[in-house]
């Protein structure tokens, strides 16, 4: 027997609510500067209740080759990463805007 999704009551298999989530939000990306010069990439945005934002982090940072972490509902990669992440993000169903 497969697992229900609470959100739709379907099955897991057949549950489309993440991917529903991800049309739905608009995801900014953007660069932050830190001490001694250091470029940040910012993910602002993401609904932390519809998508797990742990493994897109972990996602984002091996397609990226970079370090980074989550915090306060944001991803934050080590580097000036704007283009491929906004490209592996519309690839993954969000709807990206760079500033």
């Amino acid at each position: 027997m497969s697992e229900i999704c609470p959100k739709c009551g379907l099955p897991k298999e057949l549950c489309m609510c993440e991917e529903i989530a991800r049309e739905q939000q608009s995801v900014r990306i953007s660069i932050d500067s830190r001490r001694y010069g250091k470029t940040v990439t910012v993910i602002d945005g993401i609904d932390g209740n519809d998508i797990d934002i742990n493994d897109l982090a972990k996602t984002l940072k091996s397609r990226c080759a970079a370090g980074g972490t989550c915090k306060d509902g944001r991803i934050e990669l080590q580097g000036d990463h704007k283009k491929k992440v906004k490209a592996v993000l519309e690839e993954m169903g969000f709807r990206t805007e760079v500033r």
